[in-house]
């Protein structure tokens, strides 16, 4: 279980970097910056990957599912925080 908690603690903070340096969420809310690039993005997302692939490549399935299901919450949550953001600005 530290594990999967672990994984998802590192995906949720990439997944949050991800989204602070969106370039069509920054044009929206009309912040300035340019945003992250396609490279970057990419790389970023690679990277919040890489710990359910350890997940995956031990066999541990338990921790992989819930590495997966924290993810998708984080990122649901991730993405409610910046609209908040945004409305009450």
């Amino acid at each position: 279980m530290p594990v999967a908690l672990l994984a998802i603690a590192f995906s949720s903070a990439v997944i949050l970097w991800l989204g602070r340096g969106d370039p069509k969420r920054r044009r929206t809310a009309r912040l300035r910056g340019e945003g992250q690039s396609v490279r970057t993005r990419r790389l970023l997302a690679a990277l919040a990957c890489l710990p359910g692939l350890y997940c995956a490549l031990t066999g541990d399935a338990a921790a992989f599912m819930i590495w997966l299901g924290g993810c998708g919450v984080a990122g649901w949550f991730v993405t409610l925080g910046f609209a908040q953001a945004r409305q009450d600005a």
